[in-house]
């Protein structure tokens, strides 16, 4: 979707962009446009606001393409795109126990829209349902916690809404088909790009 700018810059378009969720990828992004000539009002999660003057669709979309990105026309899938970035910064960004557990309420919140519809928008666009979304985040967000090495299995268990070790442990293996103890081993070829779950 392509929508003039009305506020400082009224000679610009915003495209939403698939999987744009972490700020390295933005800084990448941003730097190989720049490089090619676009002049980048604001890149951030999902979005590219970009200058009109000189501009080239064409080849703004084959940059895009070429590091794995996409623009977004649809309404229901910038949402999904939306949900998940919000479920990306909740669970991995805001390192804070009450906001995971909250977790439908701060989606609620912040699309404004009920859990109910945002699960029925996101299952319809996506092979998998949000719920299954949200625990492929938090088990690579245990990856990550177990990898830096400060909190203990319990500590990660507890800040990352499960009822026990044992809980976490066996949802990490069904998901995984790994143990953790397996994962702290090997745990190179087991990390995934949250971007891609």
């Amino acid at each position: 979707m392509i929508k003039k700018t009305t506020n400082m810059q009224p000679d610009t378009q915003r495209f939403y962009i698939k999987n744009l969720f972490t700020s390295g990828a933005a800084l990448l992004l941003k730097d190989k446009l720049e490089s090619n000539g676009f002049n980048i009002v604001k890149i951030d999660a999902g979005i590219i606001i970009v200058d009109n003057s000189g501009f080239d669709k064409i080849l703004f979309k084959k940059i895009l393409t070429q590091y794995g990105f996409e623009i977004i026309a649809d309404k229901e899938q910038i949402l999904v795109n939306q949900i998940k970035q919000a479920v990306i910064e909740l669970i991995h960004y805001m390192n804070n126990m009450n906001s995971v557990v909250r977790k439908s309420e701060y989606l609620v919140e912040k699309l404004n829209k009920s859990y109910s519809q945002l699960s029925r928008i996101f299952s319809k666009h996506e092979h998998i349902t949000l719920e299954k979304y949200i625990i492929l985040q938090k088990i690579e967000r245990i990856k990550n916690l177990i990898l830096q090495d400060e909190y203990s299995l319990s500590e990660i268990s507890y800040m990352m809404d499960y009822s026990s070790v044992q809980h976490l442990s066996n949802q990490f293996k069904k998901i995984t088909g790994y143990s953790v103890t397996e994962f702290k081993n090997n745990p190179k070829s087991k990390i995934s790009f949250i971007d891609k779950l």
